[in-house]
């Protein structure tokens, strides 16, 4: 095992005493082109390319003497050390962070960030990244070859959003170019970049400070709890949900940060609010306009980030990016259209025990495992009695 392994962040500013120290005493440096480049190392030591942090890791462990590991701003955020402090490399380590790219990235907007959700698509994948960038206002991404600013706009074409391209951070060739998102894809961006994606609520003035990073003020909203009562206007709309049926869908759903929820027939929108409060990207897919546009306002009401699509299922469906969950409240038709896009797990709402079976041999027709139950939930009224209830289905299967 190395001697001393020192993980330096660098900003592009000049190093900090004890940084160059450890370099000048390195007999073993892995860092980037651009670091091993212009970076004071002495002739006699061994370089190595940074690659894969996997084998990087692997020759420092063996490697008998003093090994410098340097990395872009801080290495602790989403950077080398996670993969540097794994227990089989056995390795014990000093860092020297510098700014992290993100911090920079805000710092060139001139934005605050402790508001900000902070994303990474190295190893993961860009629609769970675009996901979050759908659920929230102000959006950090640290985008990887093949999962960059032109892709990720491509992703998000259909919802507006600013971005902030910063490219090159703390390097001569340093660029920050700001767009809207249909533009984005008209360029071409060079690695690395830090992409901040802002629309929304972001837009307005710039809101008091929290005390949580990444959550609004008043998360999960300015109405504490779940499932919550439908307001009286609402609880007599068509189809309207009772809170102890939406307490079950919800929990049957699992909406989660960088998940997209379609629901469809999404009426007064309850349970599509009650999943952006809970961090997921939703479409709310509705045939009738003025359920869309009350939606909208009750969106805003609660802070929530979601996206209504005005048209009649199966067919507004074809256009629609892939969702992770779904929420149907349409007959065995618009179901298979839904399990076609093959989301993880499916929710049905059907009315009657006709409906019921129709939806399980759906289920069934493309290996979703099902379950369900039948509540009746009567809600307490004055003195001792309880309200009129109807029985619900509530069905779901998974992938």
């Amino acid at each position: 095992m190395a001697d001393r392994v020192t993980v330096i962040g660098w900003d592009g500013s000049p190093l900090s005493q004890a940084a160059q120290a450890a370099l000048d005493a390195a007999t073993l440096v892995a860092g980037g082109t651009y670091q091993l480049q212009n970076l004071r190392i002495p002739a006699s030591a061994d370089r190595m390319a940074l690659g894969s942090v996997e084998l990087v890791a692997r020759r420092v462990a063996d490697h008998r003497g003093a090994a410098v590991v340097v990395a872009e701003g801080d290495p602790g955020f989403f950077g080398v050390v996670r993969t540097l402090r794994r227990p089989e490399h056995g390795l014990e380590l000093e860092v020297l962070p510098a700014v992290s790219s993100v911090a920079a990235a805000f710092a060139r907007a001139g934005m605050p960030w402790d508001d900000a959700q902070v994303v990474s698509t190295h190893g993961r994948g860009l629609r769970r990244a675009a996901n979050v960038c759908r659920a929230h206002a102000k959006v950090a991404v640290l985008t990887s070859p093949g999962a960059g600013p032109s892709e990720l706009a491509l992703m998000l074409r259909d919802v507006h959003r600013t971005f902030v391209v910063c490219e090159a951070l703390g390097t001569p060739d340093e660029n920050v170019t700001v767009l809207t998102s249909d533009r984005v894809p008209d360029h071409l961006w060079r690695d690395p970049n830090v992409v901040l994606v802002v629309g929304g609520s972001a837009q307005g003035p710039v809101p008091p400070s929290g005390w949580m990073a990444g959550r609004p003020l008043d998360f999960p909203g300015p109405v504490r709890g779940w499932a919550l009562q439908t307001p009286p206007e609402e609880a007599a709309a068509p189809g309207a949900l009772p809170a102890a049926v939406r307490a079950l869908v919800l929990a049957r759903l699992g909406p989660r940060p960088g998940d997209l929820l379609w629901d469809v027939g999404a009426g007064t929108g309850v349970v599509a609010l009650d999943a952006g409060r809970a961090g997921a990207a939703v479409i709310a897919v509705d045939q009738d306009g003025d359920a869309c546009a009350r939606l909208d306002v009750s969106a805003r009401r609660y802070g929530v980030e979601l996206q209504t699509v005005h048209g009649t299922a199966p067919a507004v469906l074809a256009d629609l990016p892939e969702p992770d969950v779904v929420l149907v409240r349409g007959g065995a038709e618009v179901l298979r259209a839904c399990l076609g896009r093959r989301p993880e797990r499916v929710v049905a709402l059907p009315r009657t025990l006709q409906q019921v079976e129709e939806v399980r041999r759906a289920f069934a027709e493309v290996h979703y495992a099902v379950e369900g139950e039948l509540l009746h939930a009567a809600p307490l009224a004055e003195g001792d009695g309880f309200g009129a209830a109807e029985p619900r289905f509530v069905l779901w299967g998974s992938r």
